[in-house]
């Protein structure tokens, strides 16, 4: 027999993240489905950039598709655009991240799978800004490993 979902429904973990223009929100998180997924959308302001570093995920694939607009993501030093109607698929421990380098906003679905990563994360980073100012890289960086993730290291200064 298979595990029970907690809830039948749309959207059954619909929850809102914002910060500096970007939105993300929660449709799906792990304990809806099993583990098998979590599912999130996001919103990016034009000439945005991720606010974190990049990073690779060790415990998941993350899958992006294209709904308004077009992103940038950099996955392994390539740079990839993900318009709408495009998917990609950025592998586990393929170093990725992303920035909206156009002039008018843009959304993307994730999925996220297994669901290890869920709107937890982002309450923490929620919590990190709240502070003012730049998050503590140390912290940040705490954080993102805590939820399956590992900040690329920054190539040393010359």
């Amino acid at each position: 027999m298979t595990g029970q979902v907690r809830k039948v429904g749309t959207n059954t973990s619909e929850e809102l993240f914002q910060y500096a223009g970007l939105e993300i929100r929660f449709l799906l998180t792990s304990s809806d489905s099993n583990g098998s997924m979590s599912v999130f959308e996001f919103s990016a302001p034009a000439n945005f950039e991720i606010p974190g570093p990049a990073h690779s995920n060790d415990g998941y694939e993350e899958m992006v598709y294209g709904l308004e607009g077009t992103l940038t993501w950099t996955v392994n030093d390539m740079d990839v655009q993900v318009g709408p109607g495009q998917a990609l698929c950025i592998p586990r421990g393929a170093t990725h991240r992303w920035a909206n380098k156009g002039s008018m906003p843009a959304k993307q679905l994730t999925v996220i799978s297994p669901g290890v990563m869920g709107p937890e994360y982002f309450r923490e980073v929620r919590q990190l800004l709240s502070a003012g100012g730049p998050p503590n890289p140390v912290a940040m960086a705490e954080t993102m490993r805590r939820h399956g993730m590992i900040p690329a290291v920054p190539p040393p200064k010359a």
